[in-house]
């Protein structure tokens, strides 16, 4: 007979029912028919979030999973058909450049054969179609999935062969999984944390009509990267990130901003016709040494919290969790379940962390040179065929 422990009676709460908690839900349900599942948000579930605008890029990985739940929208989705990283001038010493090229990689779903790289759409979006497919799930099998909404979690308590939450009243669960985190300037501060002294500023830019539909570009700049994701309507989401100390951003007005975006970002998208009102955002770095504390797991935003300079944070979330679900499903003991966990996330999720860290701190490197090494880097890695391949290959699966 099965133990307690196994995952045919697994008692799992899930804290967060943002796109990953939701997405986790969904797949446990499915995966673990035998599984008692307990979906915590402090949301009350009349609250709205369809047009919540944020905007989120997913991975084709990440696609495919939510795809295979059952869970993907029918409409307000742009595919990502290409992404243009360059610098902005100047780049590289001219006898370099003219050998290795253009400071620029360009990385298109064609070269790499597959219909997209991924796609860009609200949080909004998402997480209405993940709820909606939950509570319909949830309303066939009301004896074993739970909603729990409007209901904070107060706390965790580790327990032997469990954790108590306190939820208003103390309940023991077999597992827990907390799968939200918050913005870095909220959040208490975790075993890595670094404070970029960076900024991002988030909002919207209408493109010109010559456009190329679907492209995503990142530029480097000396002040830090600025990025445009393709949205479906002819705008794109602006993430542009600057030194938050000496913030050259805070003190223009919109068409001012819209000027010096103008001089940013390659001429395929010039000229910017117009750009909305933008919010900041503080940038650092904030992550868990580990994933799994006892029976609690940790994924998403409540294990690391990145710079968005790659664009990755929500993906890594996402695998994080289909892996635990995989690991879950083969049954047997839970705490060795979360020790295949951390063996097996730990080299997709280091590397993102490393990466991140790394291009997050050359902004602020005040050396010779740093700019020219970057831009021959781009160049260089441009013309290395199989090293592109393998990095769109990361890009759109994560590291295996």
């Amino acid at each position: 007979m099965p133990t307690p422990s196994s995952s045919t009676h697994t008692r799992l709460a899930i804290v967060g029912a943002g796109p990953v908690g939701l997405a986790l839900a969904l797949d446990a349900a499915r995966r673990l028919p035998d599984a008692d599942i307990s979906l915590f948000d402090s949301r009350p579930i009349e609250k709205d979030v369809t047009n919540d605008p944020r905007t989120l890029a997913l991975s084709l990985g990440s696609v495919q999973w939510l795809q295979r739940l059952g869970a993907w929208p029918s409409e307000g989705v742009q595919p990502i058909l290409e992404v243009d990283v360059s610098q902005q001038p100047p780049s590289a010493p001219a006898l370099l450049a003219d050998w290795l090229g253009e400071p620029a990689v360009r990385i298109t779903a064609q070269e790499q054969a597959v219909p997209m790289l991924g796609v860009v759409l609200s949080y909004g979006r998402i997480v209405s179609t993940l709820q909606k497919v939950w509570m319909d799930l949830q309303a066939a099998q009301p004896q074993r999935l739970h909603t729990r909404f409007d209901t904070g979690v107060a706390g965790l308590k580790q327990l032997p062969g469990g954790v108590e939450i306190d939820a208003g009243i103390a309940e023991r669960h077999d597992l827990v999984v907390v799968a939200e985190g918050g913005v870095f300037a909220d959040q208490a501060r975790k075993a890595i944390s670094r404070d970029y002294h960076q900024c991002a500023w988030v909002g919207t830019v209408e493109l010109p009509r010559h456009a190329p539909a679907g492209v995503a570009y990142e530029r480097f700049t000396r002040h830090g990267p600025a990025a445009l994701l393709p949205l479906p309507d002819g705008r794109a989401s602006l993430v542009w990130c600057v030194n938050s100390d000496d913030d050259p951003v805070a003190g223009l007005d919109d068409a001012q901003r819209l000027a010096v975006l103008n001089t940013i970002f390659p001429d395929a998208v010039l000229p910017l016709r117009s750009v909305s009102p933008l919010k900041r955002f503080a940038l650092g770095l904030n992550a868990e040494r580990t994933m799994t504390e006892g029976r609690v797991v940790r994924i998403g935003n409540a294990a690391q919290t990145l710079h968005p300079v790659a664009g990755q944070g929500l993906n890594l979330g996402l695998r994080d969790a289909a892996e635990l679900v995989n690991l879950l499903r083969r049954g047997g003991d839970i705490d060795s379940a979360l020790r295949q966990l951390e063996w097996q996330r730990g080299p997709d999720r280091w590397a993102l962390i490393a990466t991140t860290d790394f291009l997050a701190r050359s902004f602020t490197w005040v050396l010779p040179g740093a700019g020219a090494a970057r831009g021959l880097g781009l160049a260089a890695l441009q013309r290395l065929g199989p090293l592109k391949s393998a990095l769109a290959r990361q890009m759109m699966f994560g590291r295996r």
